[in-house]
């Protein structure tokens, strides 16, 4: 808009570069942190004894509901929440598992559950929380199993 008024008032307006910072770039940057970050959980749990069964699942009603990786601790169905932040981020991943966040969660690991025949008998809620750093060191992973997001008396 301003770019408009510049060229009417007879201003010269600078051309933008290929890579602006526009939305999209910092939407793809996200995108890429956040898939490197799955890829840096996927290998710390798979170093600790969990088998991966599913990444990125999505359901079948409402396509934006996901779980990052569904996974197996012996008996257990884990359900894991990957939060990728720098590390000198103000809010913990962990911090940012929020009510909202826990809903949708809940909606998603209750229709992957309904979808198993026959259900487990025993399932949870991880969180992983991975800190990258802006130079070539390697991210700092945290696991934090079983965090409550099922009521007491959880029914399919």
């Amino acid at each position: 808009m301003w770019q408009r008024l510049l060229r009417a008032l007879g201003f010269p307006v600078p051309s933008r570069p290929a890579s602006d910072g526009s939305r999209a770039d910092a939407a793809a940057r996200k995108s890429a942190a956040g898939a490197a970050g799955e890829r840096a959980a996927e290998a710390f749990l798979s170093a600790h004894g969990l088998r991966v069964v599913a990444r990125n699942w999505r359901g079948p009603r409402d396509r934006r509901d996901e779980l990052d990786l569904v996974c197996r601790d012996g008996e257990v169905l884990v359900f894991v929440e990957v939060k990728t932040r720098a590390a000198t981020a103000l809010v913990p991943g962990y911090y940012a598992v929020g009510a909202r966040k826990k809903r949708v969660l809940l909606r998603a690991a209750s229709a992957y559950l309904r979808s198993l025949r026959p259900p487990p008998v025993t399932f949870r809620l991880d969180i992983v929380e991975v800190s990258t750093h802006p130079n070539a060191r390697p991210p700092d992973v945290r696991h934090f199993e079983n965090v409550p997001l099922f009521p007491k008396h959880f029914r399919l």
